[in-house]
């Protein structure tokens, strides 16, 4: 019997790849779509969906119980640059649905969880090169913080209670399949939707910004990954560094450049800047390597094609 799966927040830019890919490896029926909103039609027709809040305990509980669910990927959050406009709503929603899942997995009502951090949990004090999977983190923003409080938590709940939850800190995330969500490092997206329309692209981060990227592809296959890896392989319950590739934007528009010769960016950097700013250049996730065998395929060259490609396969 394949295991029965909860999605909550599916209809998120990681969420909606994510729903798509576990239905195809578990079968449609056993993974349950959920969000506050409707998704697009691939996630809505693809398997059953339930409007839910993911702050509202009883309403998580009714829909695990109601469909026998074993495992909950808990995809609802509020990215960093919207959760800086509103702060106490970033952190009730980031924190109020970690623990609902967390106590349904205390309970013994679920077996296992997937949360995902950030790169945001770390601060201008962390090392910003290949940044190590034990270091200094003092976040700087709403996200960071709550994710990094999430992370204590997790760790917390597999020790004290045995929750069997597992965690990656995702670096920026690129796809052309979903609009972004409000994050920092959005404009990697961003700047392909223009390069395609238009030709040129703002960039409201600096031209020599660096910072983590992992193309969706990757992000989705190391996710499932982690959670079918033996739990006895597992060394960190807090959250796993992720590392995919590094760049600035200005690196990211020369490689569209060379696929689109007219291609032309410029630079206007807002409150975003001092955001990414406190963020990593680099990270270091040998961790991930050596306990679950992680490896990324996507580098700067392939990453830009697939994006390209995959937009206009859109059209």
């Amino acid at each position: 019997m394949a295991a029965k799966i909860l999605i909550i927040g599916a209809c998120g830019q990681i969420g909606t790849e994510l729903t798509l890919a576990l239905r195809e490896k578990h079968g449609e029926k056993n993974v349950i779509a959920s969000d506050i909103r409707e998704g697009n039609d691939d996630l809505m027709q693809s398997g059953p969906f339930e409007k839910l809040d993911a702050t509202n305990y009883k309403a998580i509980e009714d829909i695990v119980m109601h469909y026998e669910v074993e495992e909950v990927y808990l995809m609802a959050a509020m990215l960093s640059a919207t959760a800086e406009k509103f702060p106490m709503r970033g952190w009730n929603l980031n924190m109020d649905s970690l623990f609902n899942v967390l106590n349904l997995a205390k309970d013994k009502k679920i077996d296992k969880v997937f949360w995902p951090s950030s790169i945001a949990v770390f601060g201008p004090s962390t090392p910003k090169n290949d940044t190590p999977q034990t270091t200094v983190m003092e976040p700087t923003t709403v996200y960071g913080i709550s994710k990094q409080t999430g992370e204590r938590w997790c760790e917390y709940y597999h020790h004290k209670y045995d929750v069997d939850v597992r965690s990656i800190r995702y670096p920026g995330l690129i796809s052309y399949k979903t609009q972004p969500g409000g994050g920092t490092t959005d404009y990697a997206v961003e700047i392909f939707h223009e390069a395609l329309a238009k030709q040129a692209y703002t960039s409201f981060l600096s031209e020599e910004t660096a910072l983590p990227m992992m193309f969706m592809d990757d992000a989705i296959r190391a996710t499932i990954s982690l959670m079918e890896a033996p739990a006895e392989t597992l060394s960190i319950r807090s959250s796993y560094n992720l590392g995919g590739i590094s760049f600035t934007p200005k690196q990211l528009a020369e490689s569209i450049e060379a696929e689109i010769p007219e291609f032309k960016i410029d630079y206007e950097p807002d409150f975003r800047q001092p955001i990414a700013d406190s963020w990593p250049s680099s990270i270091n996730d040998e961790q991930a390597q050596k306990d679950w065998g992680w490896q990324h395929e996507y580098d700067l060259e392939k990453m830009t094609k697939a994006m390209l490609d995959g937009l206009k396969s859109l059209k």
